[in-house]
């Protein structure tokens, strides 16, 4: 068995850092024993994400008066969130895949489930089959549903596959055999058979997403060896590299389901990392939810390109075992998050109708909104802030990026003002006004639409360009409080230090609920447990930092989708789970059956590797009311107009300090815009806190 150190709790404290490759910025937080943060923020580098981790880690080692080489020696915590791997998908730029699956079931991948995801668009095409049909090869056998072996495994089969995909350089293979979540022992054999030839990487259904779906453990198996050359292939050698820089220990990855993993643990299954940044939130929530004093949060993060929602109800975050992306589908644990083309970069204009539209299409890194002054045209939300006055113009993240205002309103001038026959003002409000209803609409997707009351939520506004949107969504979702972290900008870098290592170990188990005992429950958890702590042990964690939580899936006899709960003590008594389930059930449809025969689908074990907590910094209080360093005329809103309005540096915001609105506080990674009857308050935690007004 390998064991993995990926922290070590016991020595001196040293940096913790994370880093956030995301597709405009790297983001890098390097926190010190005194627990005091530091970001620094780099353009991304598209075409080799590692050169901007390094550029990252150098500009800190400098500002912090150190050496690349002796601050990996000091640090004891490297956390990685990447979007290379949906980056890798979205652009269709993975490797080439063959696919072993049963004889008869070849194209099973290409039928789909036979239905749209949506049936009133049935003109629109699906995605582009991952695979193609002659790379899709049968392999005789043939197991039951319980796993028993119907007809054994024709090796030759697989024999003549691995030669055929040789031929056509292919560079990963998926297996996905019928009821291979039973009995994975046909797909182990066909991997042996590979490996043998000279295949490198192989993904297996059984161990990507052991579950009932034959589709949708095909397709996560297929997206799983698409993206594995290039994801992991990356993660390796960045992981290498930082060692032969001084790095001791190994760098941590954030996962779908908000966890954190060795990188070594991660080389067969980077479908788990799709949603590596914007899982981070949910670890950021639960540290900004205890300075809140709150565990019912929306998490509204608004970078360049998107908005990403996430919500947290009593403390905990929905996983779904259900993930689309790209129109592919995918069978893993992920914590739910909500996304819409809504950022800065997010572009404007006006259709063949006359009709202004805002998005979904953004600008990208390069060239960026017009103002970045790197030879973009489009009018894009980051622009029309400028125009409005609530983004200063000049130099930003340490020079990082430059605002030009002329370039803003020439860019809304031609692309929305002229054509609609409006001033640019105008123009440019009318933007602001689309993009906030279209993140109201994303933030209600995950709260009003599941029933929930946003009264009794706060708001937490993230990303770059969320605190310039937050007090306006906040007052239409009906919040009483909006609160913005002062390193908003790097909110998901700074959520990664807080996450501890999760293993999800998900298991089909098809029984009906009355027909288990409590001892065959607990016996059937035995072996999740096994796994999962086996997984923990081998990433350094001994049985005095680890915990495990049970949670079974289960649904009424006949449906087809199932319901999440949380097994709170074992042994279970079935009548505990049945009322737990019925209480889960009412609350997302409306209604149960009292008397329904209830089906298990799934077991599952979440095991968690508990890291060292980072210290907190302390921000001391400042007597005396601040001033702002300006003013400046700012565009309100369509009620209250154009206002001269205070602006605020950040550092000369410390806790006690109380403001009324309307103000613009400028930060390092942010900007934070509130109009009036809105007042804002700098809490404990040097955060800023916008009670919204009548």
């Amino acid at each position: 068995m390998t064991r993995i150190v990926c922290a070590t709790p016991t020595e001196t404290p040293g940096w913790r850092i994370s880093v956030d490759v995301g597709g405009t910025f790297t983001d890098l937080v390097a926190v010190a024993a005194d627990g005091v943060p530091h970001v620094f923020k780099v353009p991304s580098v598209p075409a080799n994400p590692a050169e901007g981790v390094l550029h990252a880690i150098a500009v800190a080692a400098e500002a912090l008066g150190s050496t690349t080489g002796r601050m990996l020696r000091d640090c004891t915590l490297f956390v990685h969130g990447s979007t290379i791997a949906t980056n890798t998908l979205i652009e269709r730029k993975g490797a080439r895949v063959g696919l072993l699956t049963t004889a008869g079931f070849r194209d099973s991948l290409e039928i789909r489930r036979g239905m749209r995801d949506n049936p009133w668009r049935h003109r629109e095409p699906n995605p582009e089959v991952l695979v193609p049909r002659r790379l899709r090869l049968p392999v005789r056998e043939r197991l039951s549903p319980a796993g028993a072996v119907i007809s054994k495994i024709e090796i030759a089969d697989v024999e003549r596959a691995a030669a055929s995909f040789a031929q056509d350089d292919v560079a990963s293979v998926a297996i996905a055999f019928l009821h291979s979540y039973a009995n994975p022992s046909h797909e182990r054999a066909a991997a042996d058979v590979l490996r043998r030839a000279g295949f490198k990487w192989i993904s297996l259904s059984s161990e990507i997403a052991p579950l009932v779906g034959e589709y949708e453990r095909t397709s996560s198996a297929v997206v799983n060896a698409y993206i594995a050359p290039r994801t992991a292939g990356y993660l390796q050698d960045l992981d290498a590299t930082l060692k032969k820089m001084g790095q001791r220990h190994s760098m941590l990855l954030i996962q779908n389901n908000g966890g954190a993993i060795p990188v070594e643990q991660i080389a067969s299954k980077p479908a788990a990392l799709l949603l590596s940044g914007p899982a981070a939130a949910v670890a950021a929530m639960g540290q900004y939810g205890r300075a809140i004093g709150s565990s019912d949060l929306i998490s509204m993060e608004i970078g360049g390109t998107s908005c990403d929602v996430v919500m947290m109800n009593k403390g905990h975050v929905e996983i779904t075992d259900q993930l689309r992306m790209g129109g592919y589908h995918l069978a893993v644990p992920s914590v739910e998050v909500h996304s819409i083309g809504a950022g800065g970069g997010t572009i404007a204009g006006v259709d063949a109708a006359g009709m202004l539209f805002v998005g979904p299409q953004g600008t990208g890194a390069n060239p960026g909104p017009a103002a970045y002054g790197l030879g973009g045209g489009d009018a894009t939300i980051t622009d029309a802030q400028i125009v409005l006055g609530r983004l200063r113009p000049g130099s930003y993240a340490r020079g990082a990026v430059t605002l030009d205002a002329d370039l803003a309103a020439r860019a809304i001038e031609k692309k929305v003002a002229r054509p609609l026959g409006i001033s640019i003002e105008r123009a440019a409000a009318g933007m602001l006004e689309i993009v906030e209803q279209q993140l109201l609409h994303a933030v209600q997707h995950l709260s009003t639409g599941r029933g929930y009351d946003t009264r009794n939520f706060t708001l937490i506004a993230a990303g770059g360009a969320g605190p310039l949107h937050a007090a306006n969504v906040g007052r239409m979702l009906n919040c009483r409080r909006v609160y913005v972290p002062r390193l908003s900008g790097a909110y998901c870098a700074l959520g990664m230090l807080y996450a501890d290592v999760r293993h999800d170990v998900v298991r089909a188990h098809l029984q009906r609920l009355d027909e288990i005992s409590t001892n065959d429950l607990v016996a059937a958890f035995r072996p999740l447990e096994v796994e999962a702590r086996r997984a923990l042990t081998e990433g350094g964690f001994d049985e005095g930092r680890t915990a495990l939580r049970h949670e079974m899936n289960l649904r009424y006899f006949g449906q087809q989708w199932d319901v999440r709960i949380r097994v709170e003590d074992l042994p279970a008594e079935r009548e505990a789970l049945r009322i737990a389930f019925e209480q889960e059930y009412a609350r997302l449809y409306g209604h149960y059956q009292p008397d329904g025969i209830i089906e298990i689908t799934k077991l599952r074990i979440v095991g968690s590797g508990l890291l060292p907590q980072v210290a907190e910094s302390i921000l001391k209080s400042v007597p005396g009311e601040p001033r702002p360093y300006a003013h400046r005329r700012v565009f309100l809103g369509r009620r209250d107009g154009w206002a001269m309005t205070a602006i605020y540096r950040g550092d000369a915001l410390r806790p006690g300090h109380r403001l009324t609105g309307p103000l613009i506080v400028e930060e390092e990674t942010t900007t934070l815009f509130t109009g009036g009857d809105n007042t804002l308050r700098v809490d404990a935690a040097g955060n800023f806190a916008v009670e919204i007004g009548e």
